[in-house]
Protein backbone atom coordinates (compact mmCIF):
# COMPACT_ATOMS: atom_id res chain seq x y z
CA UNK A 1 0.00 0.00 0.00
CA UNK A 2 1.25 3.42 -0.74
CA UNK A 3 1.93 5.30 2.63
CA UNK A 4 0.74 8.66 1.37
CA UNK A 5 -2.71 7.54 0.07
CA UNK A 6 -3.18 4.91 2.76
CA UNK A 7 -6.80 5.99 4.71
CA UNK A 8 -9.30 4.40 7.29
CA UNK A 9 -11.24 2.83 3.84
CA UNK A 10 -8.00 1.15 2.10
CA UNK A 11 -6.71 -0.02 5.52
CA UNK A 12 -10.63 -1.17 6.15
CA UNK A 13 -10.88 -3.05 3.09
CA UNK A 14 -7.50 -4.40 2.07
CA UNK A 15 -7.00 -1.95 -0.39
CA UNK A 16 -3.28 -0.79 -1.81
CA UNK A 17 -5.60 2.64 -3.19
CA UNK A 18 -8.60 4.28 -1.82
CA UNK A 19 -10.54 3.72 -4.96
CA UNK A 20 -14.42 1.70 -5.38
CA UNK A 21 -15.39 0.85 -8.44
CA UNK A 22 -19.01 2.52 -9.14
CA UNK A 23 -21.35 0.05 -9.32
CA UNK A 24 -22.87 1.10 -12.55
CA UNK A 25 -26.12 -0.75 -14.09
CA UNK A 26 -25.11 -2.73 -17.65
CA UNK A 27 -21.58 -1.56 -17.23
CA UNK A 28 -19.74 -2.92 -14.18
CA UNK A 29 -19.50 -6.23 -14.80
CA UNK A 30 -17.77 -8.98 -13.44
CA UNK A 31 -14.43 -8.78 -16.10
CA UNK A 32 -14.22 -5.02 -14.82
CA UNK A 33 -14.79 -5.21 -10.74
CA UNK A 34 -12.20 -8.28 -10.81
CA UNK A 35 -9.56 -6.22 -12.47
CA UNK A 36 -10.52 -3.37 -9.89
CA UNK A 37 -9.86 -5.83 -7.10
CA UNK A 38 -7.01 -7.31 -8.42
CA UNK A 39 -5.24 -3.79 -8.56
CA UNK A 40 -6.23 -2.92 -5.14
CA UNK A 41 -9.03 -1.15 -5.22
CA UNK A 42 -13.20 -1.87 -4.41
CA UNK A 43 -14.88 -3.90 -7.04
CA UNK A 44 -18.67 -3.41 -6.77
CA UNK A 45 -20.60 -5.47 -10.08
CA UNK A 46 -23.34 -3.23 -10.90
CA UNK A 47 -26.44 -5.41 -9.92
CA UNK A 48 -28.30 -2.01 -10.46
CA UNK A 49 -31.66 -2.97 -11.13
CA UNK A 50 -31.59 -5.99 -9.65
CA UNK A 51 -31.97 -8.58 -12.84
CA UNK A 52 -31.48 -11.61 -11.16
CA UNK A 53 -30.41 -13.57 -13.92
CA UNK A 54 -27.24 -10.97 -14.75
CA UNK A 55 -26.19 -10.70 -11.61
CA UNK A 56 -25.94 -14.34 -11.03
CA UNK A 57 -23.87 -14.21 -14.12
CA UNK A 58 -21.27 -11.31 -13.33
CA UNK A 59 -20.92 -11.86 -9.52
CA UNK A 60 -19.69 -14.97 -10.17
CA UNK A 61 -17.40 -14.18 -12.51
CA UNK A 62 -16.11 -11.29 -10.42
CA UNK A 63 -15.67 -13.78 -7.35
CA UNK A 64 -13.76 -16.19 -9.97
CA UNK A 65 -11.42 -13.87 -11.79
CA UNK A 66 -10.71 -11.87 -8.43
CA UNK A 67 -9.26 -14.72 -6.27
CA UNK A 68 -8.88 -14.41 -2.70
CA UNK A 69 -8.48 -10.86 -2.73
CA UNK A 70 -11.95 -10.50 -0.47
CA UNK A 71 -12.84 -6.91 -2.30
CA UNK A 72 -15.88 -7.70 -4.34
CA UNK A 73 -19.30 -6.37 -3.78
CA UNK A 74 -22.56 -5.31 -5.47
CA UNK A 75 -25.00 -2.73 -5.72
CA UNK A 76 -28.41 -1.95 -6.35
CA UNK A 77 -30.67 0.45 -6.47
CA UNK A 78 -33.26 0.61 -3.25
CA UNK A 79 -36.31 1.26 -5.32
CA UNK A 80 -36.12 -1.36 -7.61
CA UNK A 81 -35.00 -3.56 -4.91
CA UNK A 82 -38.27 -2.82 -3.05
CA UNK A 83 -40.06 -4.33 -5.68
CA UNK A 84 -38.31 -7.72 -5.87
CA UNK A 85 -34.63 -8.19 -4.00
CA UNK A 86 -34.13 -11.50 -5.10
CA UNK A 87 -30.84 -10.66 -6.35
CA UNK A 88 -30.02 -8.99 -3.31
CA UNK A 89 -30.74 -12.04 -1.36
CA UNK A 90 -28.73 -14.09 -4.35
CA UNK A 91 -25.51 -11.99 -3.53
CA UNK A 92 -25.94 -12.15 0.27
CA UNK A 93 -25.49 -15.84 0.24
CA UNK A 94 -22.38 -15.13 -1.62
CA UNK A 95 -20.65 -13.68 1.71
CA UNK A 96 -19.79 -10.17 -0.71
CA UNK A 97 -17.18 -7.66 1.00
CA UNK A 98 -19.60 -5.47 0.87
CA UNK A 99 -23.29 -4.09 -0.24
CA UNK A 100 -23.96 -0.36 -1.82
CA UNK A 101 -27.48 0.85 -2.06
CA UNK A 102 -28.97 3.93 -3.27
CA UNK A 103 -31.48 5.95 -4.36
CA UNK A 104 -34.12 4.80 -1.73
CA UNK A 105 -34.86 4.16 2.10
CA UNK A 106 -31.94 1.82 2.71
CA UNK A 107 -33.14 0.32 6.35
CA UNK A 108 -35.25 -2.34 5.05
CA UNK A 109 -32.77 -4.10 4.23
CA UNK A 110 -30.08 -3.34 6.57
CA UNK A 111 -30.36 -6.39 8.50
CA UNK A 112 -30.12 -9.45 6.12
CA UNK A 113 -26.42 -7.39 4.84
CA UNK A 114 -25.17 -7.33 8.23
CA UNK A 115 -26.08 -10.95 9.02
CA UNK A 116 -24.26 -11.89 6.43
CA UNK A 117 -21.30 -9.83 7.17
CA UNK A 118 -21.24 -7.18 4.19
CA UNK A 119 -20.64 -3.72 5.26
CA UNK A 120 -22.92 -1.72 4.00
CA UNK A 121 -22.53 1.29 2.05
CA UNK A 122 -24.76 4.36 1.13
CA UNK A 123 -25.14 7.08 -1.25
CA UNK A 124 -26.85 10.58 -0.61
CA UNK A 125 -26.72 13.33 -2.14
CA UNK A 126 -28.15 15.62 0.03
CA UNK A 127 -27.74 16.18 3.93
CA UNK A 128 -31.16 15.42 4.74
CA UNK A 129 -30.69 12.06 3.96
CA UNK A 130 -27.71 11.22 6.27
CA UNK A 131 -29.55 10.97 9.11
CA UNK A 132 -31.53 7.90 7.48
CA UNK A 133 -28.57 6.34 6.29
CA UNK A 134 -26.48 6.24 9.26
CA UNK A 135 -29.50 4.64 11.13
CA UNK A 136 -29.22 1.84 8.97
CA UNK A 137 -26.21 1.47 10.06
CA UNK A 138 -24.20 2.18 7.02
CA UNK A 139 -20.37 1.70 7.61
CA UNK A 140 -19.61 3.87 4.28
CA UNK A 141 -21.13 7.21 3.10
CA UNK A 142 -21.05 8.01 -0.70
CA UNK A 143 -21.39 11.97 -1.18
CA UNK A 144 -22.53 12.11 -4.78
CA UNK A 145 -22.37 15.28 -6.61
CA UNK A 146 -24.19 16.12 -9.17
CA UNK A 147 -21.73 16.03 -11.34
CA UNK A 148 -21.70 12.45 -11.68
CA UNK A 149 -22.45 10.61 -14.45
CA UNK A 150 -25.86 8.44 -15.39
CA UNK A 151 -28.54 8.52 -12.28
CA UNK A 152 -28.40 11.12 -9.19
CA UNK A 153 -30.36 14.35 -7.78
CA UNK A 154 -31.83 16.87 -10.15
CA UNK A 155 -30.64 20.38 -11.04
CA UNK A 156 -33.09 21.81 -8.21
CA UNK A 157 -31.77 19.52 -5.81
CA UNK A 158 -28.60 18.20 -6.00
CA UNK A 159 -25.52 19.35 -4.69
CA UNK A 160 -21.84 20.06 -5.94
CA UNK A 161 -18.62 17.62 -4.70
CA UNK A 162 -16.80 20.25 -3.87
CA UNK A 163 -19.10 21.52 -1.37
CA UNK A 164 -20.59 18.26 -0.17
CA UNK A 165 -17.86 16.26 0.67
CA UNK A 166 -16.56 18.92 3.62
CA UNK A 167 -19.84 19.81 5.10
CA UNK A 168 -20.83 15.92 5.08
CA UNK A 169 -17.18 15.43 6.32
CA UNK A 170 -17.23 18.18 9.13
CA UNK A 171 -20.85 16.34 10.04
CA UNK A 172 -19.65 12.96 10.20
CA UNK A 173 -16.50 14.02 12.89
CA UNK A 174 -18.97 15.69 14.80
CA UNK A 175 -22.13 13.22 15.36
CA UNK A 176 -20.77 9.74 13.76
CA UNK A 177 -16.73 9.99 13.34
CA UNK A 178 -16.62 5.72 12.77
CA UNK A 179 -18.67 6.35 9.98
CA UNK A 180 -16.26 6.60 6.58
CA UNK A 181 -17.02 8.63 3.49
CA UNK A 182 -16.01 8.45 0.11
CA UNK A 183 -16.78 11.16 -2.84
CA UNK A 184 -18.37 10.61 -6.05
CA UNK A 185 -18.96 12.63 -8.91
CA UNK A 186 -16.50 14.39 -11.17
CA UNK A 187 -13.01 12.52 -9.87
CA UNK A 188 -11.47 10.94 -12.77
CA UNK A 189 -8.11 11.65 -12.18
CA UNK A 190 -5.37 11.75 -9.70
CA UNK A 191 -5.85 15.52 -8.84
CA UNK A 192 -9.28 14.86 -8.32
CA UNK A 193 -8.67 11.55 -6.40
CA UNK A 194 -6.16 13.61 -4.28
CA UNK A 195 -8.72 16.59 -3.99
CA UNK A 196 -11.37 14.38 -2.46
CA UNK A 197 -9.00 13.24 0.05
CA UNK A 198 -8.07 16.73 0.81
CA UNK A 199 -11.73 17.76 0.93
CA UNK A 200 -12.33 14.96 3.93
CA UNK A 201 -13.24 12.28 2.19
CA UNK A 202 -11.54 8.65 3.16
CA UNK A 203 -11.16 7.74 -0.86
CA UNK A 204 -13.54 7.60 -3.73
CA UNK A 205 -15.82 5.63 -5.55
CA UNK A 206 -15.19 6.27 -9.49
CA UNK A 207 -17.63 5.95 -12.27
CA UNK A 208 -17.14 7.96 -15.76
CA UNK A 209 -13.22 7.12 -15.75
CA UNK A 210 -13.43 3.52 -15.26
CA UNK A 211 -16.77 3.12 -17.51
CA UNK A 212 -14.29 4.02 -19.95
CA UNK A 213 -12.04 1.40 -19.89
CA UNK A 214 -11.45 -1.69 -21.57
CA UNK A 215 -12.97 -4.22 -19.62
CA UNK A 216 -16.24 -2.09 -19.25
CA UNK A 217 -19.49 -3.41 -20.69
CA UNK A 218 -20.19 0.09 -21.93
CA UNK A 219 -20.57 0.13 -25.98
CA UNK A 220 -17.41 0.98 -27.66
CA UNK A 221 -19.50 3.53 -29.82
CA UNK A 222 -20.43 5.08 -26.26
CA UNK A 223 -16.76 5.42 -25.16
CA UNK A 224 -15.47 6.49 -27.90
CA UNK A 225 -17.90 9.35 -28.04
CA UNK A 226 -16.69 10.32 -24.72
CA UNK A 227 -12.83 10.14 -25.26
CA UNK A 228 -14.07 12.52 -28.14
CA UNK A 229 -16.24 15.17 -25.80
CA UNK A 230 -15.51 17.47 -23.18
CA UNK A 231 -17.16 18.41 -19.84
CA UNK A 232 -19.32 20.50 -21.43
CA UNK A 233 -21.27 17.93 -23.71
CA UNK A 234 -23.04 16.35 -20.84
CA UNK A 235 -26.89 17.20 -19.51
CA UNK A 236 -28.40 16.19 -16.46
CA UNK A 237 -32.34 15.30 -17.35
CA UNK A 238 -35.36 13.22 -17.69
CA UNK A 239 -34.83 12.26 -21.32
CA UNK A 240 -33.27 9.17 -21.84
CA UNK A 241 -35.36 7.52 -19.05
CA UNK A 242 -38.58 8.03 -20.69
CA UNK A 243 -36.66 7.16 -23.80
CA UNK A 244 -35.54 3.99 -22.22
CA UNK A 245 -38.92 3.19 -20.04
CA UNK A 246 -37.09 3.68 -16.84
CA UNK A 247 -39.91 4.89 -14.34
CA UNK A 248 -37.40 6.49 -12.19
CA UNK A 249 -39.02 8.35 -9.51
CA UNK A 250 -38.69 12.06 -8.79
CA UNK A 251 -36.28 13.94 -7.10
CA UNK A 252 -33.67 11.53 -9.39
CA UNK A 253 -32.73 11.77 -13.44
CA UNK A 254 -29.90 10.76 -15.39
CA UNK A 255 -26.66 12.59 -16.94
CA UNK A 256 -25.53 11.54 -20.29
CA UNK A 257 -23.84 12.91 -23.60
CA UNK A 258 -26.11 15.47 -24.34
CA UNK A 259 -26.53 14.52 -28.09
CA UNK A 260 -28.65 15.39 -31.40
CA UNK A 261 -31.96 13.29 -29.63
CA UNK A 262 -31.82 14.66 -26.21
CA UNK A 263 -31.61 18.41 -27.68
CA UNK A 264 -34.59 17.23 -29.97
CA UNK A 265 -36.36 16.55 -26.59
CA UNK A 266 -35.07 18.28 -23.44
CA UNK A 267 -37.21 21.37 -24.08
CA UNK A 268 -40.27 18.84 -24.43
CA UNK A 269 -40.01 16.84 -21.50
CA UNK A 270 -44.40 16.99 -20.63
CA UNK A 271 -44.77 16.27 -24.40
CA UNK A 272 -42.13 13.22 -24.29
CA UNK A 273 -44.21 11.82 -21.33
CA UNK A 274 -47.93 12.29 -22.85
CA UNK A 275 -46.37 10.52 -26.31
CA UNK A 276 -43.22 8.78 -26.19
CA UNK A 277 -43.68 6.79 -29.19
CA UNK A 278 -41.96 8.20 -31.70
CA UNK A 279 -38.63 9.56 -29.44
CA UNK A 280 -38.68 6.00 -28.07
CA UNK A 281 -38.56 4.30 -31.76
CA UNK A 282 -35.81 6.72 -32.84
CA UNK A 283 -33.67 5.99 -29.59
CA UNK A 284 -34.44 1.88 -30.33
CA UNK A 285 -33.28 2.31 -33.47
CA UNK A 286 -29.93 4.30 -32.00
CA UNK A 287 -29.42 1.47 -30.05
CA UNK A 288 -29.50 -1.52 -32.68
CA UNK A 289 -27.51 0.76 -35.31
CA UNK A 290 -24.88 1.51 -32.18
CA UNK A 291 -25.63 5.39 -33.26
CA UNK A 292 -24.98 7.61 -30.49
CA UNK A 293 -26.16 10.77 -31.58
CA UNK A 294 -30.16 8.71 -30.76
CA UNK A 295 -28.36 6.22 -27.87
CA UNK A 296 -27.38 6.98 -24.78
CA UNK A 297 -23.40 7.15 -23.30
CA UNK A 298 -23.75 7.41 -19.87
CA UNK A 299 -20.57 9.66 -18.57
CA UNK A 300 -20.19 12.67 -16.15
CA UNK A 301 -18.97 16.38 -16.05
CA UNK A 302 -15.47 14.21 -16.32
CA UNK A 303 -15.99 13.10 -19.79
CA UNK A 304 -13.89 16.12 -20.16
CA UNK A 305 -10.52 14.81 -18.14
CA UNK A 306 -10.91 11.41 -20.20
CA UNK A 307 -8.92 11.02 -23.24
CA UNK A 308 -7.83 7.40 -23.63
CA UNK A 309 -9.45 3.86 -23.35
CA UNK A 310 -6.96 2.11 -20.68
CA UNK A 311 -7.45 -1.25 -19.23
CA UNK A 312 -8.08 -0.91 -15.44
CA UNK A 313 -5.55 -1.53 -14.41
CA UNK A 314 -3.36 0.34 -15.83
CA UNK A 315 -5.69 3.18 -14.53
CA UNK A 316 -5.85 2.69 -11.71
CA UNK A 317 -2.26 2.57 -11.14
CA UNK A 318 -1.68 5.87 -13.03
CA UNK A 319 -3.86 7.64 -11.10
CA UNK A 320 -2.95 6.37 -7.39
CA UNK A 321 0.44 6.75 -8.17
CA UNK A 322 -0.43 10.86 -9.59
CA UNK A 323 -3.00 11.05 -6.40
CA UNK A 324 0.31 10.20 -4.24
CA UNK A 325 2.59 12.93 -5.76
CA UNK A 326 0.45 15.94 -5.28
CA UNK A 327 0.03 14.83 -1.36
CA UNK A 328 3.24 14.16 -1.06
CA UNK A 329 4.15 17.47 -2.49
Amino acid sequence: MNLTLASRFSRRFGLSTPIALAPMAQASGGALAAVCAQAGALGLVGGGYGELDWTQREYALAEKDAGHTGRIGCGFIVWKLDEDASALDWVLERRPRAVFLSFGDPRPYARRIAAAGAELMVQVQRMEQVPMALEAGASVLIAQGSEAGGHGMNALNGRATMAFVPELADRLAQHSPDTLLLAAGGIADGRTLAAARVLGADGAVMGSRLWATRESLAPSGAKAQAVEVDGDATARSSVFDILRRKNWPQPYDFRAIRNTLHRQWEGRLAELRAAPGQGRADYDAGVKAGDFSRAHATVGEATGLICDLPGAADLIARISSQAAQILER
